[in-house]
């Protein structure tokens, strides 16, 4: 029998077998050791999605926390009995907007990860979402997993490392408690996306596409420390009508559903035991 040819990165993860839930929640805690949380780092890419949290959790700026040249931002303070920073990627010197991306995500988690130290890292954000996977113009998603859809890379092993699947830290109390809805994650590095990422992100059962979490969940994975999303959907991507028009049409009230979000879902995780959430 001839081998098969021209095997994609979408149809390893396809074909491979599926494991239940209840065993993959089983198999990412025993990789970690379980203990409870204290220190949490929230990581928002654009100052205008951090800007509500920061107020409303009365945190304060650490000036050189993480020093120059990086140009990200962070807030601190206690909030629920653990130390909270939230981290902003910063403004580019050179356009004067905000860092966003996969590169700037993997700097500044990495810097975060190697000052602070924490228990967990949280990506958060607004995000485009799959209405084919229940996704509405406000819903938050929690991560189950993250992917990225635009690292193609058809050279055997390294298909699979395009690909970049990691799991996230399970969150089945976090989501019944709150009411979140749930999915995996799948990161570019461009606010539109071509006909082959729509492909990839639709053969990995993707709910929610954004540009930053696949990068931070590496560099959460060189720590071990554990890590989910929190994404508010301002687009439906599956949807008809245009990605930058519906997002900047909708990114307020996103961005209000999910300051409304993160306080609460800092209430629930702070304290508890990984296996708890």
């Amino acid at each position: 029998m001839a081998e098969p040819q021209n095997v994609s990165e979408a149809d390893v993860m396809v074909n491979a077998p599926q494991v239940p839930l209840a065993s993959q929640e089983r198999e990412y805690l025993a990789k970690h050791q379980d203990k409870p949380i204290k220190t949490i780092v929230l990581l928002v890419a654009m100052e205008a999605e951090a800007a509500p949290l920061i107020e409303h959790l009365g945190l304060t700026l650490q000036k050189d926390a993480i020093p120059p040249p990086a140009p990200c931002v962070v807030y601190s303070g206690a909030q629920d009995g653990a130390q909270v920073h939230v981290v902003v990627n910063g403004k580019c010197s050179t356009h004067g907007v905000d860092n966003v991306g996969t590169v700037p995500a993997a700097v500044t988690a990495y810097l975060a990860l190697q000052t602070f130290r924490p228990d967990l890292i949280v990506s958060a954000g607004t995000a485009g979402g799959f209405g084919s996977q229940g996704a509405r113009i406000g819903d938050i998603f929690v991560s189950t997993a993250t992917i990225n859809h635009d690292r193609r890379i058809p050279l055997g092993p390294f298909e699979a490392y395009g690909i970049g699947r990691n799991a996230a830290v399970p969150t089945p109390n976090l989501q019944k408690a709150i009411g979140l809805k749930s999915g995996v994650v799948s990161s570019g590095n461009s606010l539109d996306h071509m006909p082959r990422d729509l492909e990839i992100m639709r053969q990995h059962d993707t709910a929610i596409k954004e540009m930053e979490a696949a990068a931070v969940a590496w560099a959460a994975g060189l720590f071990n420390t554990p890590m989910f999303c929190v994404k508010a959907v301002t687009d439906i991507v599956d949807g008809d009508r245009p990605t930058q028009e519906e997002f900047l049409e909708n990114l307020g009230a996103a961005g209000k559903a999910l300051q409304e979000t993160l306080p609460r879902v800092i209430a629930f995780v702070a304290g508890k035991w990984y296996h708890e959430l």
